[in-house]
């Protein structure tokens, strides 16, 4: 008899745990249009547990779904010809995604598009619970424009966006510190004003007093010397000469461009992954340029090692902690909590050395985000605001 109960028992324990498992499952039908979607476009949608929600009209596909976060959702079609599905719970903030149709992936055309992952394609906003900060908002707005030059260095024309803060055009005597600021690989000059919210993190912060009125400068970090096609050969990878192109050519532009700090007191320099890499050796070969450093998800030991040898590491550059902190300001590194491998070793190994050599830095970890521009968003907010001060 006692048997026969407890074998009810861990029937009914089992039938509970069946009912939780699927009542997880079940979806929460208060699906809004994302933030970021095309003028009159009601897909995407999120709700409240996070899912995306995608929809298209393929009458003829015969398979559809929904890419995001590294995983493809099936889509499920109806008598008119329109997929629908909906995606796990996804993390807060910006992400790409696109939709794959009979096994061509597409950008999903309810969407606006952003430049990631190597090409023009979807994007989503999960809200996330401090997206004040970066909020469009009734404060003073400064400019984003858009510049264009040719480089002598590349034999081609390039651009990049220039962020200036409200009231530059009034205040014609009034000169500014500049942050050049750099993206992710696979991105370009267009991530930190669009996907970053940058000018709008800036405008926030400025018009809050939490930040000194800065000018940004968002270039290209893919730049290569120009060859000659007849001899060039495709197994060999190019050289990146982005370093001289911002040393050589951009810096000096934006000095004789705009109202510019032009000294290394008045310029900082940030990154973020690929960008973090390029911007920090270009700050420890330049530090008679620059005297603020931002690394947010990365620094220049890629890929990651358990150990740094610092008498090899960039030459030697970080022998000597006591010189460097006289001459960099502030050394400025930024992680999120969720980062995958290799960044949390590749940062964890980085600041090892920096203590061994007592060098001077702040340290901050983004909660709850991983390799995506919240991330970087908080680490932008967190570093603007310690800059020139």
């Amino acid at each position: 008899m006692r048997l026969s109960i407890i074998a009810v028992i861990v029937i009914l324990n089992l039938c509970f745990q069946s009912v939780n498992a699927q009542s997880e499952q079940i979806i929460t039908e208060d699906f809004k249009p994302s933030s970021l979607n095309q003028p009159e476009k009601i897909f995407p949608q999120v709700n409240s547990q996070r899912r995306v929600r995608a929809s298209i009209s393929a009458t003829n596909a015969s398979k559809v779904q929904l890419d995001i976060g590294g995983v493809k959702y099936d889509m499920l079609k109806d008598r008119n010809g329109v997929w629908t599905g909906e995606s796990n719970p996804q993390d807060e903030g910006f992400h790409y995604y696109q939709l794959n149709i009979d096994g061509a992936s597409v950008p999903d055309p309810g969407s606006l598009y952003f430049y990631g992952a190597g090409r023009w394609g979807s994007g989503i906003e999960i809200p996330s619970t401090d997206q004040d900060f970066f909020a469009l908002k009734d404060v003073p707005h400064g400019l984003v424009s858009e510049n264009i030059y040719f480089s002598k260095l590349t034999n081609s024309f390039r651009r990049c966006f220039v962020y200036t803060p409200d009231g530059y055009s009034e205040n014609l005597k009034t000169r500014y510190p500049v942050l050049y600021l750099q993206h992710g690989s696979f991105e370009d000059e267009t991530g930190w004003s669009s996907q970053g919210k940058a000018n709008l993190i800036l405008d926030n912060l400025i018009a809050s007093k939490n930040a000194v009125p800065m000018i940004i400068v968002m270039d290209n970090g893919y730049a290569f010397k120009s060859e000659n096609k007849e001899v060039k050969d495709p197994s060999k990878q190019r050289e990146s000469i982005f370093e001289d192109v911002l040393i050589k050519e951009v810096v000096p532009m934006i000095d004789a461009k705009f109202r510019t700090i032009a000294k290394r007191e008045g310029r900082a320099i940030a990154g973020l992954s690929m960008g973090a890499n390029q911007t920090m050796r270009i700050m420890m070969n330049h530090l008679d340029t620059f005297s603020y450093y931002g690394g947010f998800s990365g620094t220049a030991n890629y890929p990651s090692s358990d150990a740094i040898d610092v008498s090899s590491f960039l030459n030697g550059k970080y022998k000597g902690g006591n010189a460097l902190n006289k001459q960099i300001k502030l050394f400025w590194l930024g992680l999120g909590t969720k980062e995958p491998a290799p960044f949390p070793k590749s940062v964890g190994a980085f600041r090892n050395m920096l203590e061994q050599q007592g060098i001077k830095y702040q340290y901050y970890e983004s909660p709850e985000t991983a390799h995506e521009w919240l991330t970087w968003r908080r680490c932008l907010k967190e570093f603007a605001s310690k800059l020139f001060k």
